[in-house]
């Protein structure tokens, strides 16, 4: 055994730990059999001898525990660390720190250069760039989100090939690479890149370190169920299933629903009911539950569509009672803690699982009961008693409130009224809910006695009801009491800020009281609720335009086209615009596109019509007029147009044969007589003696006729300063066959002008009692000033009723 012993080396007394990390042999127990000095001291007492006094020394080159060198016994490990030996008590100074030695020698500098300190960095960098895309997510920026994550599959493949080099593959931070994998897939399916996101899913889920990756398939489903993809959806849900133990019973119901769902868009109806039974008999849930009834409905089963409600019905909401928000004591402590609690994030949670429940249940209800029984009237019924024997009996109101609505929308209004006014005698909440609608109702027949008393009840009932309000001024409007109607739309307002309706018919009110700075301020409040409302931006333009601002008006005009493109009265409105600041273009494109979308409108028509002649295009003007004499075949002024038109043009021949069919059909007409006898004049026809002698008669007929009428006008009694025009107009005396005269005198006014001169294709001197309809007195597109006085209509026909939410 000695053979294996061996000298120390001379050493420094203070390295007394040297030697540690060697490999001793001594201790190596495999090779113990073939020791034959370990067998000897095994056998024999040589391994028991006591040590010599002389300085032994292990295998290892150390001074053995206990042996004496230079006259000092080497001390035990334990108490030389702590700095004791024999020496100190011969004179040495206690030292345990090693003071004495001088300053420790400083740390080494952290390299930044060494491949693990790149490392570091680096997984640093790409954990910050997975959180700023889950940010940019959050936020809405769903393409920053996708280049940030991005970025970070970039870096962590940068980060892979550099362990690899430094480290073995199996020091490899999975977790990262799981995560910068995840969110790049969660970013591509935000994006809609639904190719890009399954590669990434199927690196994920083929990978066998990623563990519970196969719970990832859910997602997978969910892109095939968007692509519509319906059959992969089912079958990666399912393999989804597989994989996911049975101990998640709640992730298990939530894919169950999906595959559900999925069934019911493919139809398989008899699958999503299997679904949704086990669903609602492991876990019931509102969502599984309403489903349920869906697809019972879909199959038509009467009875299962019952039982499906009561299970509805049945289900637990899990929320606590409103009796705890209520203060039970003076306790100045416990109402602070009330007022803390009233409005909490759990309070808002409960009120919206609740207000859901509401939702689904009345959904329910209104799909149902027209079809559990022989009427929908008897189906109501049915569901008014279940939900009143449940947890939600205070819904069993709004059900028979739908019930009157449904009549409604049948046109049955006697039974609307009826079943509204069945609850008259409910508490306040309902009867002003009912009250509401009956004022709606008869506010639409026009019985305005009937809106406003059912209206005074409903605010009676409910002073808060901002409905009420709102129709009790409407009807205070349509009595042309404007001020009173703005002080009910204005208390409306007071108790529900967000009721549109009342804010958009003060609007209207302060545009009716001519306060229009007041009125458009409201439609801009109204517009940063509504953005795309219709009727909104139309009155902003309409606003403007009273206003004098033609140009704001064109620019609120373009978004309402932006909004509703086909609407031709709003594209009529702006060509108008255009037209009264003298862009003839821009007019034409948007009168163009009016006509377009509604070839009826007679003002667009004319408008068309007067373009192409005044841009000597007659032979285009013609369609307009001839479709102008379609729409209003008893007006003679449009066929008169088209006969003009087909002269202006040089077809003198059809214009012929259009005078002689105006003449047929309007054989009192003295212009159509006069362009006949021109006509026949210039071709040289023989029934030009004819027209005339029509003409002559005509004419006289009409001094006759004129002359009786001035007569009548002569004996009616009226004071001579009035018919001649003079101050005598203000004695009060209704002359009937003056009015009579000014009437008549307006059609004639009404007819083409007589102003053009006749152009003649022939030497003959022109006749000027020979007129041409489309003269300058042709009646023009009324001009944006009196169109806009016309057309308040528009503004003022629709008031914002308000029914209760269904």
């Amino acid at each position: 055994m000695m053979q294996n012993v061996h000298l120390a080396p001379e050493t420094d007394e203070d390295d007394l730990y040297s030697g540690y990390n060697d490999y001793n042999p001594t201790y190596d127990t495999e090779e113990l059999e073939n020791d034959t000095a370990f067998q000897q001291a095994v056998r024999t007492s040589h391994g028991r001898r006591p040590p010599s006094k002389t300085s032994l020394v292990s295998s290892m080159g150390r001074p053995m525990t206990g042996a004496i060198q230079d006259g000092v016994t080497r001390p035990m490990t334990a108490v030389r660390a702590a700095g004791f030996t024999k020496g100190a008590l011969r004179g040495s100074a206690f030292d345990p720190l090693g003071q004495s030695w001088g300053p420790a020698p400083p740390l080494e500098a952290r390299s930044e250069d060494s491949p693990e300190e790149k490392i570091r960095q680096l997984e640093k960098k790409v954990n910050e760039l997975v959180e700023e895309s889950c940010i940019a997510n959050s936020c809405g920026d769903l393409k920053l989100a996708l280049e940030k994550a991005k970025d970070a599959g970039r870096k962590e493949r940068v980060l892979v090939r550099q362990r690899e080099q430094v480290t073995r593959p199996e020091n490899i931070n999975l977790d990262l690479t799981y995560s910068v994998l995840f969110n790049l897939a969660s970013q591509y399916s935000a994006n809609e890149m639904y190719a890009e996101a399954l590669n990434t899913y199927q690196v994920i889920v083929k990978n066998k370190m990623f563990s519970n990756a196969g719970r990832l398939k859910v997602n997978m489903g969910n892109i095939y169920l968007k692509q519509r993809n319906y059959s992969k959806a089912i079958k990666f849900y399912r393999m989804a299933l597989d994989q996911i133990p049975s101990v998640h019973k709640e992730m298990r119901i939530k894919i169950m629903q999906n595959i559900g769902v999925t069934f019911i868009k493919t139809g398989q109806y008899s699958d999503a009911i299997s679904s949704f039974e086990h669903i609602m008999s492991m876990a019931p849930n509102l969502k599984a539950g309403f489903n349920l009834i869906l697809s019972y409905f879909a199959i038509g089963d009467r009875e299962k569509m019952k039982k499906s409600f009561q299970k509805l019905i049945a289900v637990p909401l899990e929320i606590d009672e409103d009796d705890k928000y209520i203060s039970p004591s003076d306790d100045p402590h416990t109402n602070l803690v009330i007022e803390a609690i009233k409005n909490d994030h759990l309070r808002q949670m409960e009120r919206e699982r609740k207000a859901m429940a509401e939702k689904y249940i009345m959904t329910a209800a209104k799909l149902i009961a027209p079809v559990i029984e022989t009427s929908f009237a008897v189906g109501y019924d049915w569901c008014v008693e279940v939900v009143k024997a449940s947890q939600y009996v205070e819904l069993a109101n709004d059900l028979e409130i739908n019930k009157a609505i449904t009549y409604l929308r049948q046109k049955d209004f006697n039974q609307a009224v009826e079943t509204l006014k069945m609850f008259e005698k409910k508490d306040s909440r309902v009867k002003s809910a009912a009250a509401t609608n009956l004022s709606f109702l008869y506010y639409l027949e026009n019985e305005f006695a009937q809106a406003s008393s059912y209206a005074d009840l409903a605010v009676n009932s409910d002073r808060y009801n901002p409905s009420a309000l709102t129709n009790k001024g409407n009807t205070v409007f349509a009595s042309g009491d404007y001020e009173k109607a703005a002080e009910f739309y204005k208390e409306a307002l007071r108790n529900d800020c967000s009721c549109t309706e009342a804010l958009y018919n003060i609007g209207l009110t302060y545009k009716k009281l001519n306060r229009l700075d007041e009125a458009l301020d409201c439609f801009l409040k109204l517009h940063a609720i509504l953005r795309n409302s219709a009727q909104v931006l139309y009155q902003i333009a309409n606003v403007y335009e009273l206003m004098e601002d033609p140009s704001q008006a064109m620019e609120w005009l373009m978004q309402l086209i932006s909004v509703v493109p086909t609407d031709s009265r709003a594209l009529s409105k702006l060509g108008g615009l255009y037209d009264s600041e003298g862009d003839k273009s821009q007019a034409f494109q948007y009168y163009y596109e009016s006509y377009r979308y509604f070839p009826s409108n007679i003002e667009v028509i004319e408008w068309l019509g007067a373009y192409y002649i005044d841009t000597q295009f007659c032979e285009k003007a013609i369609q307009y007029f001839e479709r102008a004499s379609l729409i209003q075949p008893t007006q003679v002024k449009w066929q008169l147009m088209v006969a003009s038109c087909f002269r202006r043009s040089g077809n003198y021949q059809k214009a012929l044969d259009t005078y002689k069919d105006i003449h047929r059909k309007f054989p009192e007409n003295v212009e159509c007589l006069r362009f006949l006898v021109r006509l026949c004049t210039d071709i040289g026809l023989k029934e030009v003696q004819e027209y005339a002698t029509k003409l002559k008669r005509l004419e006289k007929m009409k001094e006759i006729r004129e002359q009786r009428i001035k007569s009548g006008r002569d004996s009616s009694g009226c004071p001579r300063g009035r018919r001649d025009g003079s101050a005598g107009s203000d004695s009060g005396q209704n002359c009937s066959a003056g009015s009579k005269g000014e009437r008549l005198s307006a059609q004639l006014r009404a007819l083409p002008g007589t102003d053009e001169p006749y152009e003649s294709s022939s030497n003959k001197e022109p006749d000027a009692s020979y007129v041409d309809p489309l003269g300058p007195q042709i009646e023009r597109p009324k001009t944006a000033a009196k169109k806009r006085m016309e057309e308040d209509d528009f503004a003022d026909e629709e008031l914002g009723d308000d029914l209760l939410p269904e």
